[in-house]
Formats: C-alpha cells, sequence, structure tokens
C-alpha cells in the first residue's frame, strides 16, 4: 500500500528527526513548527520499526485533541486503524502510537509498569519535574535494534520551566543524569518558512510586551513570569573570558553557607567604573578553614584590595560557626586562614536596587555589571530570582539566592556613583540693579 506524507520539514526539525539522544528537545521559541515535528517523528519512528511502541502526550486532554489526534486522523486516514477509546493509532507493521494526557499530578500513574520504546512530552514545559521523572522510568526497552529515547517540545515559561532549563540549556546534570544523553536543538519563528511567507504572526510577537516578546520570539529561557531582574541579558551581560589587567582594582565577595552553598564572587573595577565579575567559587559541606585555603589558592598572586561577607559571618555559635574550630567565629577562621573579611552591607532593598542599577548600561551603552561565561552559577540563578509576593520589593526566599547575594555585597561596597552637579543657573544681568551691600558699607553699581 503506497502512502504519502506531504510536507517537508526546515533545517531544525531535520536536525530534530536525526537525533537519537536519549533525550532530545526542540523549540525555544513561538512559531518554529514544534507540533508538525513531533507528529512527524512519531509517524517516521513507527514506519520504520516493526512493534515500535511510543507514547505522544499532551498536558490537557483538549490539546492533546486539537494537536495530535485531529491531525494525525487526517494524515493518516486510510493507511493506519485508530481505537477511539484507548486513543491508539496501529500501523500495518505493527508499530502503535498511543495518546495520552497528564492533567493532574496523579494522572501519570496510569502509565505504570507500562513500557515504551518513544515518549513524546509535548509542551514540556507544562509537566512538572516528578511527572517526566516517573514518565522516565515508562520509557524502556528489551530491542536489539532500538534505544529506548524521549522527545520534548518547548517554550520558555510554565510549571516546567526550571527543569528543561537545567537539563537542556544550562546542562547541569545530578546524580547518574549524563551530559552525553541530553540534545537541545533550538527553533525560532524565522526557521520556519510557511509562516515566514505571512509576516503577521512574527509582527505579533515582536509587538508583545518585552518579557514575552524575548521569550517568544527570541526564546530566551532567562525570562519567566515573576522575573526579579527582567534587566538581565546573557547576551549583553555574559562574556568570554579575558585576563584582567593587574593594574585594575580587585575585590571578593561571599555569601557563607556549609549546607547551603558557600558562594565567592571575584571583581574587578576597569577604568572607567565598569565591573567585571571574572571568577566564582560554589562549594556546599566545605570546613570553613578549607575554604579559606581554596580561595587562596583560586587567588594567586592577585592583589585583593577586601573580602565583603554577609554580617552573620562575625557571629559565634559554637562549633557550627567555624566547622573545625570551635568557640571562633566564620570571620575569625577565615582571617587566620589568610582571608580577612569585611562587614558587607546587608541592606536588602537597596542592594538589589543597586545591583539593577548596575546592569543597566553606562554611557557608552553597554552595562555597568559584565560577567564571565566561567561564572556559571551566578549567570545560572540570576535570571532565576523571583519577587517575593509578600513583598514585591524583595527577592522570594524560595530562590536559589546565594551567588547573587554574593554579588549584592560586593556591588554595595562599591561607592555611589557620584552625580553630576547642576550647573548653576546664570543670573541676567541689569544693570538698574544694586548688588548686596558689601562688608565695607558700600553698594557697587
Amino acid at each position: 500500500m503506497e502512502f504519502l506524507l506531504k510536507g517537508y520539514p526546515n533545517p531544525r526539525q531535520i536536525e530534530f528527526f536525526a537525533s537519537r539522544a536519549r533525550h532530545t528537545a526542540y523549540g525555544g521559541a513561538r512559531g518554529g513548527g514544534k507540533s508538525w515535528a513531533m507528529r512527524r517523528k512519531f509517524v517516521l519512528l513507527a514506519l520504520c520499526y516493526e512493534s515500535l511502541q511510543l507514547l505522544l502526550l499532551r498536558r490537557t486532554l483538549p490539546e492533546l485533541n486539537e494537536n495530535h489526534v485531529r491531525p494525525l486522523l487526517t494524515e493518516l486516514s486510510g493507511f493506519v486503524t485508530y481505537n477511539q477509546t484507548h486513543r491508539v493509532f496501529t500501523f500495518p507493521n505493527g508499530s502503535r502510537i498511543k495518546l495520552g494526557y497528564c492533567d493532574s499530578e496523579k494522572d501519570v500513574y496510569q502509565y505504570q509498569g507500562q513500557e515504551y520504546d518513544v515518549i513524546g512530552m509535548e509542551e514540556a514545559t507544562q509537566f512538572t519535574e516528578s511527572q517526566m521523572q516517573f514518565l522516565t522510568t515508562c520509557s524502556r526497552s528489551v530491542r536489539s535494534d532500538f534505544s529506548p529515547r524521549m522527545y520534548y517540545t518547548c517554550n520558555p515559561g510554565g510549571v516546567g520551566h526550571a527543569w528543561v532549563k537545567r537539563l537542556f540549556i544550562d546542562r547541569r546534570y545530578r546524580n547518574s543524569e549524563c551530559a552525553d544523553d541530553y540534545v537541545f536543538i533550538p527553533a525560532r519563528v524565522t526557521d520556519n518558512p510557511v509562516l515566514m511567507k505571512n509576516p503577521s504572526y512574527r509582527i505579533t510577537l515582536e509587538n508583545l510586551p518585552e518579557p514575552l516578546r524575548r521569550a517568544y520570539l527570541e526564546g530566551d529561557w532567562d525570562v519567566l513570569a515573576g522575573q526579579y531582574f527582567r534587566e538581565f541579558s546573557r547576551e549583553r551581560h555574559v562574556m568570554e573570558p579575558f585576563e584582567v589587567p593587574a593594574s585594575w582594582r580587585r575585590f571578593r565577595a561571599m555569601d557563607w553557607g556549609f549546607n547551603d552553598p558557600c558562594a565567592v564572587l571575584w571583581f574587578a573595577v576597569a577604568p572607567g567604573g565598569r565591573v567585571y565579575v571574572y571568577r566564582e567559587y560554589y562549594e556546599r559541606r566545605v570546613l570553613s578553614s578549607e575554604t579559606a585555603r581554596r580561595i587562596r589558592h583560586l587567588t594567586g598572586k592577585e592583589k585583593i584590595a577586601y573580602t565583603a561577607a554577609s554580617p552573620d559571618a562575625w557571629q559565634c555559635r559554637g562549633m557550627n560557626a567555624s566547622d573545625d574550630l570551635p568557640g571562633m567565629s566564620i570571620a575569625e577562621v577565615f582571617a587566620r586562614g589568610g582571608v580577612p573579611l569585611v562587614r558587607a552591607d546587608n541592606t536588602r532593598i537597596a542592594g538589589w536596587q543597586r545591583v539593577r542599577e548596575y546592569l543597566s548600561d553606562a554611557d557608552d551603552g553597554l552595562p555597568r555589571l559584565m560577567i564571565f561565561r566561567t561564572c556559571e552559577n551566578l549567570v545560572r540563578t540570576l535570571p532565576m530570582l523571583t519577587f517575593d509576593e509578600h513583598f514585591t520589593e524583595d527577592v522570594s526566599g524560595t530562590c536559589e539566592d546565594h551567588a547573587p547575594e554574593a554579588l549584592r555585597y560586593g556591588l554595595m561596597s562599591r561607592p555611589v556613583s557620584p552625580q553630576p552637579k547642576p550647573k548653576p543657573k546664570a543670573r541676567a544681568y541689569n544693570p538698574f540693579a544694586l548688588e548686596e551691600p558689601r562688608a565695607d558699607g558700600f553698594t557697587r553699581l
């Protein structure tokens, strides 16, 4: 039986079709042709392999019907059989595409004990991380001719923004997660020739409010709902490292932590006042004396003017304060280890405002704050800060804020930029006006 599939993939979709990684994500911006790519990928796999078991998911049933059930019925009519009760397309070679949804958190358990060679999560950022993790346990196979894999389409935003960003954008892995298993293929509306023929959709995206425009048009994963520093842009604030001139003033700032990460940042000030964050240290469960030793090692022979730290580093709390040197404060342990600390200004609202000022542009049109790409944790967590829902001037306490806190301490240690003095207003000359009396009692005309 002959069967004709209509439509041609664009170059980004071809990359998606070719990927055999354990986890492949496609998308980033709106209009990249994600749904079509996912459907066509599943159909091609079902045609190429006999008895392949595939599961394609959307978060809700209405989305599933509109985005996949109806298009697949149109595309596959007369070639495959469809079981409406179980929402299963069965191909002549025995391959099956099952369509499902996970409206609530517990809906994933309906797939418990089932095995699928391929699982696709459409609009993956609408799924929670726990849902994704459970579905991963269902992606397994005993076939010798096919390795199990999962495919994702996604846009920035949504309840799953953080885990998608962690795995595919920031590429930060935990436990047995392996970097080689994760592939991200970016796609924008400009990659979709169908939509580019009619520019109205692109114009619609361009006219969105700034945070949504960056997310939906540019595929910027550093934008999310409630973001505290919407000014931050990787494209503008993050740069490749360079050798910092020895003449530039350097200092450090630290947000101490033991169970939480201890974050230390190195700053350099260029002539003109632009500040560069050029190094970071970010570790947890390291003794304070060992942390001081590591800071000295990373610093080497650089001349550091001072190290600002939160005032709580001067509190004596017994064994927990200095770990291996009971009875001493963190500040005392660091001083003993060759890293003397100065008290940082811990004013939160003014401090976050100072960070915001440095994210803004200087007179030359470039940001006053630049961050080396190698400061991965600062680059990762600064855009993830969100507003406190009870006090919107502050950052939410639920955020991973250790590196941004160190940034705040460091920038608050800098003097406030002097404001230009207003020029005195010129006084109009009036030949008939008398000046104020002089000390000698005479008055000049």
